[in-house]
């Protein structure tokens, strides 16, 4: 029996590592604390407009530090993505916009798989996030808003425009 107590021990040290990390990790379902928006080419502008509040303090940098084009993954927001956008087919080029009013914002999308994910920070004078890229693959894409500071709520207006 004395021989089978360190297995034991290492089997029930791993399944707490592997508890813990997985209790570390941002929930990556298909739920959202603001809703889902599902786009088609073509889509009426009022359907690609949905509203949140920012919050938490998690480091949206621990999705990915860098995005595909190396800019830079900042901000604080919850674990769980603000919202779900759902590509119903490919879009050749889309504007995502974070609208506080002017506050600091900062904005955080992955999908369709995890490996590719998008940041944005400043639009141009405005401090309000704003992403504009190409080559947008039909899927599921989980979307976070974030803060500067941890825990700053900031009530917000995220709009997805089809670029011509």
């Amino acid at each position: 029996m004395k021989r089978n107590r360190p297995l034991s021990t290492i089997k029930s040290a791993w399944l707490l590592a592997t508890f813990t990390a997985l209790a570390s990790t941002p929930v990556f379902a298909d739920t959202a604390n603001f809703g889902k928006l599902a786009l088609s080419p073509g889509f009426e502008s009022t359907k690609g407009t949905i509203a949140g509040y920012t919050g938490g303090s998690y480091s949206l940098s621990a999705i990915s530090n860098r995005d595909r084009n190396r800019n830079v993954c900042i901000g604080y927001g919850d674990p769980k993505p603000d919202h779900i956008l759902i590509l119903e087919k490919d879009f050749s080029r889309l504007k995502i916009q974070v609208d506080t009013g002017g506050n600091d914002t900062t904005l955080v999308i992955q999908g369709p798989d995890n490996s590719i994910v998008r940041c944005g920070d400043d639009t141009g004078r405005n401090k309000d996030a704003s992403i504009i890229d190409s080559t947008w693959k039909a899927g599921t894409y989980r979307v976070w808003v974030g803060t500067f500071k941890p825990g700053e709520r900031r009530n917000y207006t995220l709009t997805v425009q089809e670029q011509g």
